[in-house]
């Protein structure tokens, strides 16, 4: 069984926030909604949960058409990244209320919660009110109380986004298979590659209320549709410059140079996009081929291990993501190299262009 969106479309005065959409979400399966703020991401998964209407299109879980169902009526399990508690409830009655309401019995109710909380480190607060509570520590709560519920869906609205460093990467580990033993679809919302990268499972692109992709998420990481996806899985933002092609040479707005070889130098010669994710450019000479971009320093962010540069050249913005500190100085000249072997091709229509060879 699964949950199925069968061109699914919702308009909110008359202006479109999620334009028509067809998923098939499989039972058992971790879906990841991939996109920044604004994107679609938790209106979507409001859809799915009954707590919106579509304009538009059919909503199917296990079969069952729900389109019109009420979300009471669903076996659904919501978390958002804002933590939702009952305010006069202690911890362990937060999580234990949805396993009072299936009628099971106080022994099965406190194994449950005795286990739940060794795994969200929230055994010293069971007796805590929410107040009393870090926002961490509240939406470790409702992430309990989602888990407890055994739902047959579980959305997980960027639950981790409130939670220290260590944690966040303890629960990306263990929650999929949490859900996932229990037989649930679960759909979890990010605005983060890396996490998607992390999580596994299928991955939907999104971008301003439209599903751009949706695929295995590695597959949707290596081989974008088109540049909308590649953009949105990469952080910082994938670098899209314009590109003509004469003969076995392509050459940027900004006047570097590529020497095509293989599938791409029997292109037909015009106009392209090339685009290149930040992490793929450096600024020490790579070992294999490579394209070289003079370019000037405009801004240099240092964070850890791990340095941000923004260069101008020509007409065009261009970021690189280095490893290690690099202090550069604004207005500093600079070369940046290239990878291309990792370099994506897009045509006119901004439709990425697969090769042989």
């Amino acid at each position: 069984m699964s949950l199925e969106l069968d061109n699914v479309s919702l308009n909110v005065a008359g202006e479109p926030h999620i334009y028509p959409t067809s998923l098939t979400l499989e039972k058992g399966a971790f879906n990841v909604l991939l996109g920044t703020t604004l994107a679609g991401k938790t209106t979507l998964m409001r859809l799915m949960a009954g707590l919106e209407k579509p304009t538009k299109g059919t909503i199917r879980f296990e079969g069952k058409d729900v389109t019109r169902e009420r979300v009471r009526k669903r076996n659904v399990a919501m978390v958002y990244q804002q933590f939702i508690n009952y305010p006069n409830f202690t911890v362990y009655d937060n999580i234990a209320s949805p396993m009072k309401l299936m009628g099971k019995s106080a022994k099965e109710i406190d194994h449950e919660i005795q286990q739940v909380a060794e795994l969200l480190k929230l055994t010293p607060m069971l007796h805590r009110q929410p107040s009393e509570l870090s926002g961490g520590q509240q939406q470790r709560t409702a992430l309990a109380r989602a888990l407890v519920k055994k739902a047959s869906l579980v959305l997980l609205d960027e639950p981790l986004a409130n939670l220290d460093y260590k944690l966040r990467e303890e629960l990306r580990e263990e929650l999929p298979k949490l859900f996932l033993d229990a037989g649930a679809t679960v759909v979890y919302a990010t605005t983060e590659p890396t996490e998607a990268l992390l999580l596994g499972g299928n991955t939907a692109t999104m971008h301003e209320g439209r599903v751009t992709q949706f695929g295995e998420t590695a597959t949707v990481y290596r081989q974008p549709v088109n540049s909308l996806s590649a953009g949105v899985f990469s952080d910082p933002p994938m670098n899209l410059s314009k590109a003509e092609k004469l003969g076995n040479s392509m050459t940027l707005s900004c006047g570097a140079s590529w020497s095509l070889d293989g599938g791409y130098s029997q292109l037909p010669d015009g106009s392209y996009f090339l685009g290149v994710r930040p992490h793929h450019i450096t600024l020490e000479p790579l070992m294999g081929r490579s394209m070289v971009v003079n370019a000037e320093v405009d801004l240099t962010e240092i964070s850890g291990s791990e340095s941000t540069v923004h260069v101008k050249s020509a007409n065009e913005t261009w970021i690189s993501l280095n490893h290690g500190v690099h202090r550069l100085e604004k207005g500093q000249t600079v070369k940046l190299y290239v990878n291309t072997d990792q370099c994506l091709l897009f045509d006119s229509n901004h439709d990425r262009i697969q090769v042989e060879g």
